[in-house]
């Protein structure tokens, strides 16, 4: 079963913060005046609840604001968006790039900017709307997006990529989205038939594809992301770690494309 963090990070900051709000209001009052009055110089000892709750509080709140409306860490689990992110890539996510928003439901609360073509989103899922992906903002609201033999074109014109070098079974070309240029991976001798098609993107919907494009489970294969499901905008790796049986290494660390 998946933890859904942001949500217990949430509860267990309101309940620290209740359980020290009550103490300050009621129960520490109620301790005072309970106590003998040879104690007056020498206070109740606060109940452990009491003072785990303070001691947590400041810290989850910290934390909370931290990853729901600033920047948040994720770690890269597949190869979909080779070879930009690799496995094992921890990345930060900025929360308010695309406009602040409530932690756990999403629902924004102030607009900044909107995802640009070329942007590496990370999202949830649309299918269950938990699961975190991260693909690349290839069609905004109101484009029409096809791709076939491996060929993407966006508004009926092509989308322009050079060809950098060939590493069987792969072909690397260098593509231009927007305002963003990148290096695709092409699987040589697979046909794209099963992610090829034609799809005209609804408003507040973004169409997001892997830069693995022959091994990326993205919008080809399920559909449009909704805005209400935007978690960020991926901006740097600041370390790789692919295994627990490997060492941490920082030679990735950098801005992403």
């Amino acid at each position: 079963m998946d933890i859904d963090f942001p949500l217990v990070l949430v509860v267990l900051t309101l309940v620290s913060g209740l359980i020290w709000l009550a103490d300050i209001l009621f129960l520490r009052k109620r301790r005072l005046a309970e106590a003998p009055a040879d104690t007056a110089d020498d206070l109740p000892k606060e109940p452990y609840l009491v003072d785990l709750s303070r001691s947590f509080f400041p810290v989850l709140a910290v934390v909370l604001i931290l990853r729901s409306f600033l920047v948040e860490p994720f770690q890269i689990p597949s190869g979909s968006m080779l070879p930009t992110l690799e496995v094992g890539d921890f990345i930060l996510v900025n929360k308010y790039a695309y406009g602040l928003r409530l932690p756990v439901a999403g629902t924004k609360v102030f607009s900044i900017g909107e995802p640009e073509r070329g942007d590496v989103m990370v999202f949830r899922y649309p299918e269950d709307g938990k699961t975190n992906y991260i693909k690349r903002v290839v069609g905004l609201p109101g484009d029409t997006v096809s791709y076939r033999n491996k060929e993407l074109h966006i508004n009926g014109e092509k989308v322009e990529s050079e060809f950098v070098v060939r590493l069987p079974p792969v072909e690397v070309r260098r593509e231009k989205l927007g305002e963003a240029e990148h290096d695709v991976f092409l699987t040589m001798g697979r046909p794209g038939a099963a992610g090829e098609g034609e799809w005209q993107i609804p408003e507040g919907e973004y169409f997001m594809m892997g830069d693995n494009r022959d091994n990326s489970n993205d919008s080809r294969y399920w559909g449009t992301v909704p805005d209400e499901l935007i978690v960020g905008k991926a901006f740097a790796i600041w370390m790789h770690w692919k295994s627990l049986t490997s060492l941490p290494s920082f030679k990735r660390v950098g801005g992403i494309e």
